[in-house]
């Protein structure tokens, strides 16, 4: 542990720091302005202490330009989790009262007192792919309001409208067939041909992106679209979100983050699972997606899915169990593929200094095993095998 702890509370325009020693004496505060000659005077300030460590709040949020910074000028950078900090503060205030400088103590104190933060590293792919599966699903959700104002309208001029998955070319063939003689007509079929014209300015685009991500995708190495059902957009979003796949100590850590690990909820002599609503809902969709396309095609995954459905699960238990299931076997790819593009000491990929038998992660204690629920099944078939 350094000699100083330089808590931070970064916000838009200001960010407020408190320096603290080993024994939480406070040792400097101030608030300081984001701009270029705040941040300069944030960091003369911070550097009056020798060895010193920053510790900023939310470094994935609000605190990601400050930390990124620090980064990028030589700082050893932390981050505190916001929930970790909001603890540290209720337990020191009693009453959990919030103001800049006492959230900037409780950043600096959970700092001190807490082992194993994740050291911000300057940013690489991964937000890249980030940044870039963000847009794809900007432009997959404008491209679905714009179909839906083109439905709304070919209703009102075609007889029994258009079918659900309308192409700009197939409404392009349907509009043609129509001329309408009054004003509202004319007016409806004039907004319809511009609604054509921005669906194929939408589908460019999405055709576009989706290109840059298959290529990003692939200078990663990431295998993960050869299991059926996660695609580029998926493998970007996996890779984007969850980073270093080392951050989880195992597979159930990895599905209660994502939100497929199962809630008990048992009363009595009924032993029963219900779905989390908790965790990352992004990479929980794209699970959910994995799942979906595996129902639809002759895969180990709809071969589970219907065990589960024999065993007396309703078919919600069932696709809970299914992503679990799905859950584990991204996170065990993903584990392959880090350990496959590693080069260790001995020249030969995957042999690193620090390794385990009790599990994929190296730094897995052998106590630590996956939650309870679905994923534990008596059937030893491999949803890899069809994927």
């Amino acid at each position: 542990m350094p000699n100083v702890v330089i808590g931070v509370d970064p916000h838009k325009r200001s960010a407020t720091i408190e320096v603290i020693d080993q024994h939480e004496r406070v040792l400097g505060q101030g608030r300081f302005g984001t701009d270029h000659d705040g941040y300069k005077a944030m960091l003369a300030a911070g550097r009056k202490h020798g060895e010193r460590i920053w510790a900023v709040e939310g470094c994935n949020g609000i605190g990601r330009h400050v930390a990124q910074r620090l980064v990028a000028d030589g700082e050893t950078v932390v981050d505190v989790p916001t929930k970790l900090s909001a603890r540290a503060r209720v337990f020191a205030t009693g009453q959990g009262r919030k103001t800049d400088p006492v959230d900037a103590h409780s950043v600096a104190v959970a700092a001190l007192r807490t082992c194993g933060l994740r050291q911000v590293q300057a940013d690489d792919t991964t937000v890249a792919l980030r940044l870039l599966v963000d847009r794809r699903d900007q432009l997959g959700r404008t491209r679905t309001e714009v179909v839906s104002r083109l439905h709304h309208l070919l209703v009102e001029l075609i007889p029994g409208g258009a079918k659900k998955f309308l192409s700009a070319q197939q409404a392009r063939v349907l509009l043609n067939t129509v001329r309408p003689r009054d004003l509202v007509g004319k007016t409806r079929r004039w907004l319809a041909s511009e609604l054509i014209h921005e669906l194929v300015t939408i589908d460019k685009k999405i055709k576009v992106a989706n290109a840059e991500l298959t290529d990003l995708v692939a200078s990663t190495g990431s295998t993960l679209q050869e299991l059926t059902g996660i695609g580029p957009s998926g493998a970007a979003r996996l890779i984007g979100d969850i980073g270093d796949i080392a951050r989880f100590a195992s597979r159930g850590h990895f599905a209660s983050w994502n939100g497929t690990a199962p809630l008990d909820a048992s009363s009595g002599d009924q032993n029963r699972h219900r779905l989390s609503r908790a965790g990352n809902r992004r990479i929980n969709r794209a699970l959910h997606i994995m799942a979906v396309v595996q129902l639809r095609r002759d895969t180990e995954g709809r071969r589970y899915y219907r065990r589960k459905l024999a065993d007396g699960k309703t078919p919600m238990e069932a696709m809970r169990a299914l992503k679990r299931r799905l859950s584990d076997i991204v996170y065990k790819r993903m584990v392959a593929d880090a350990r496959r593009l590693e080069t260790g000491p001995g020249g030969h990929v995957g042999t690193t200094l620090r390794s385990s038998a009790a599990d994929l992660n190296p730094m897995i204690d052998t106590s630590e095993k996956s939650l309870p629920g679905p994923a534990e099944t008596h059937h030893k078939a491999d949803l890899t095998a069809a994927s």
